[in-house]
């Protein structure tokens, strides 16, 4: 790339008219995933399986200081992940109705599902935000299988087996796709970016004027695919995004498993927002299930305490991503 390139790049990110640098930084985003597309019924009875249950956690997670809630739907039959917007019509107005949190639908559903299936609930829901994985990748969940001798439903075996030869497909043309028919909707997004060239991808969608700033960056550490939980891959992860989006981009970040809370006390120190819930983590201690998403947002929002940080209500986390409706 010329250097002359690199400037026009630099220029637009950091000419964008909200600089988010300006924005209090002692309040810290908390999103909670409440359900996601990675654990199965199997592994926890805390699982959000059906609308009710959906909304029910959302709900309380809002409650409990999470100012976004990142949603995934499941066929109540059986659990497994979903994403037909019939699913998510049946727990998004309960959840509306029941807090102000910020509304994320996902982009990504699951690895085993196409792109056009994937962008179904937000192409046509049209949330105030989405996320939108930043590459095709491999995604294995197979290492779970040894850890249940028996399972609820069939397909959950088959499931996390098949991640070991499948792979989660995010093309340059399916981001390009999702951004040029979900982003006129008014359509904001979360870029879920799981290892260092994500964030260059990112950029290059810049360049190309299908992303604008400010930009909210999720990086994602501990997935097999993806980049590791050291503290080193955290750093090297925020300083690259400094370099390549300046002042215009909210950070934040999760750890996968039993890295989610480690990892969510070293991006506040940093000063980054956090993201936990049962998609990321079915834990709340070493051997403990969590019981809820609520008890893990109560937890993050301690040790967020402790760093004399305070958790951004809906209205001030709007604010710091450049949102402008709820």
């Amino acid at each position: 790339m010329s250097s002359a390139r690199h400037g026009r790049r630099r220029a637009r990110r950091d000419n964008t008219t909200r600089d988010l640098a300006s924005t209090d930084n002692r309040k810290v985003i908390i999103t909670c995933a409440i359900t996601g597309a990675i654990h199965t019924p199997t592994m926890s009875p805390h699982l959000p399986i059906t609308p009710e249950q959906i909304a029910e956690a959302a709900i309380g997670a809002a409650g409990a200081g999470a100012a976004v809630v990142h949603l995934h739907a499941r066929d109540p039959r059986d659990g497994r992940p979903t994403q037909d917007p019939a699913q998510f019509k049946q727990f998004l107005p309960k959840i509306r109705a029941g807090c102000d949190a910020i509304i994320n639908i996902t982009t990504g559903g699951s690895q085993t599902m196409t792109v056009v299936e994937r962008m179904q609930p937000a192409l046509q829901l049209k949330p105030e935000l989405a996320s939108l994985n930043m590459g095709t990748m491999n995604f294995g969940l197979y290492e779970m299988l040894p850890r249940h001798k028996t399972w609820t439903h069939d397909w959950e075996p088959k499931y996390l087996a098949g991640s070991e030869a499948g792979m989660f497909k995010n093309t340059l043309k399916d981001i390009a796709d999702i951004l040029r028919l979900c982003g006129p909707n008014g359509t904001r997004f979360e870029l879920e970016c799981y290892d260092i060239g994500h964030l260059y991808t990112a950029a290059h969608f810049v360049d190309r004027g299908l992303l604008t700033p400010p930009l909210f960056i999720q990086s994602v550490f501990g997935i097999r695919g993806g980049i590791g939980t050291h503290p080193d891959d955290v750093e090297v992860m925020k300083k690259t995004a400094d370099r390549l989006f300046g002042k215009s981009f909210a950070w934040s970040a999760f750890g996968a498993g039993r890295h989610q809370m480690t990892i969510a006390r070293q991006v506040a120190m940093l000063g980054g927002n956090v993201r936990v819930g049962l998609e990321d983590s079915l834990w709340i201690d070493r051997g403990q299930l969590a019981t809820s998403n609520a008890q893990q947002v109560e937890k993050v929002r301690g040790i967020l305490s402790q760093l004399g940080l305070e958790a951004a209500t809906p209205a001030e986390a709007r604010k710091m991503l450049g949102l402008t409706s709820g």
